[in-house]
């Protein structure tokens, strides 16, 4: 996934950092992503949810608020109404680039604060909220023993998260005015709120909140035993194929024709996790599926193993033969299923050297209808003429080359 370090001027002009996250292929759709309070751009969720979705063809525009992270400005002059200027400010940045997003996240405050830019940007056409407060002015439960003080002395150090961080009165005062009561009839885009019910920061009666006071079209959908920064990589992993999933009914996600001249059957294979095996596999237009290694092998058992894919073309492959043969010659064969088994695994292979052949599958193919016995002979035998047996069956040639 290719990822440009970039900046834009925010709400007051400060310098914000931010990682615009790239397709590896073609490109279908741009996001917006809005980090959770005192959090940032590069928090884990952020970066896995923003890896998947690019992995799909959506660019991911993610950056620091003002005065947090790598951005520039003073946190404690900022406030909930800043935040959602910084995301006006950030859409107008791509716009200008000719990227002009039509989907938006938010997580946590982050949530609150697209759900409020959102009604006021024509070009979204889907918002997603994950772990979102209906109230912004929840996030004070975070520093309520310093409120007093703030109030009173119009300002006061407070520690979110192990860090201090400067809180101002007129943060106060603008999250207890920001409700989303009145933007959330006025959307005008598709929304689906993400929400862990054990949440122990943000309640889920947050996300009843918010899905009640939207028009459809609307999504809830419940994010299990998540905690409330999905800091787990499953749960971020299942998030990003959620919105993935339920973005592509409201956006155009369809893939570009190829250039002329493009090689036609190319499957591009990408690493997903660079911290395990899983792998984004991808072909032609609207065929995704993902690869993995099992968890005794360091994987995350979230996708065929390799030869677990070689076995699935072998099988898929005979059953697909058998039927184009029994059609041909009008037999009844009304149904074909193939079990398949490899005596090794791939990261065991990797650990062994160059030598004999040692690879073995077992094909035990299953047929129902009224077959007589030399019909079923004669398919048996026809299994061994399908074009993936073959290649398994005879030495093959990989031909490798450095990409520039």
């Amino acid at each position: 996934m290719p990822t440009e370090r970039i900046s834009f001027p925010g709400h007051d002009g400060s310098a914000l950092a931010a990682r615009l996250d790239l397709p590896d292929g073609p490109h279908v759709a741009t996001a917006l992503f809005a980090h959770c309070f005192t959090c940032g751009k590069d928090i884990p969720a952020a970066r896995r949810i923003s890896a998947r979705l690019a992995a799909i063809g959506i660019a991911v525009l993610r950056f620091d608020f003002t005065g947090l992270g790598h951005s520039g400005g003073e946190f404690a002059n900022t406030s909930f109404s800043s935040n959602v200027e910084d995301l006006v400010a950030a859409n107008a940045w791509l716009m200008e680039r000719g990227m002009a997003p039509s989907l938006i996240i938010g997580h946590s405050l982050g949530g609150a604060a697209v759900l409020k830019a959102a009604a006021a940007l024509d070009n979204i056409r889907a918002v997603t909220t994950i772990g979102a407060p209906f109230d912004p002015g929840h996030v004070t439960h975070n520093f309520a023993d310093a409120v007093p003080k703030i109030e009173a002395e119009g300002s006061a150090e407070v520690s979110l998260g192990g860090r201090p961080f400067r809180i101002g009165r007129g943060f106060l005062e603008d999250v207890a005015s920001s409700a989303l009561t009145d933007v959330l009839p006025d959307l005008n885009a598709a929304l689906l709120v993400l929400h862990a019910p054990r949440d122990s920061i943000v309640s889920i009666d947050n996300a009843s909140q918010i899905f009640l006071g939207a028009k459809h079209p609307k999504s809830f959908v419940t994010l299990d035993s998540a905690d409330h920064l999905v800091s787990r990589a499953e749960d971020a992993e299942y998030a990003a194929d959620l919105i993935a999933t339920w973005a592509g009914r409201y956006l155009d996600l369809r893939r570009p024709a190829p250039p002329p001249g493009a090689p036609e059957g190319v499957l591009r294979v990408t690493e997903a996790d660079a911290e395990g095996f899983l792998a984004d596999i991808t072909s032609g237009d609207g065929h995704h599926l993902v690869a993995d290694e099992p968890l005794a092998y360091g994987g995350t058992n979230k996708g065929l193993s390799p030869y677990g894919l070689l076995s699935a073309g072998l099988g898929a492959c005979t059953t697909m033969t058998l039927r184009m043969y029994a059609r041909q010659k009008g037999w009844p064969l009304e149904r074909v299923s193939v079990d398949v088994t490899h005596d090794k695994v791939h990261a065991q292979d990797a650990r062994t050297s160059v030598g004999d052949k040692i690879d073995t599958w077992h094909r035990r193919i299953t047929v129902t209808g009224p077959l007589d016995a030399s019909q079923k002979a004669r398919l048996l035998e026809i299994a061994d003429k399908c074009p993936v047996h073959r290649t398994l069956e005879r030495s093959s040639t990989v031909i490798t080359e450095m990409a520039d």
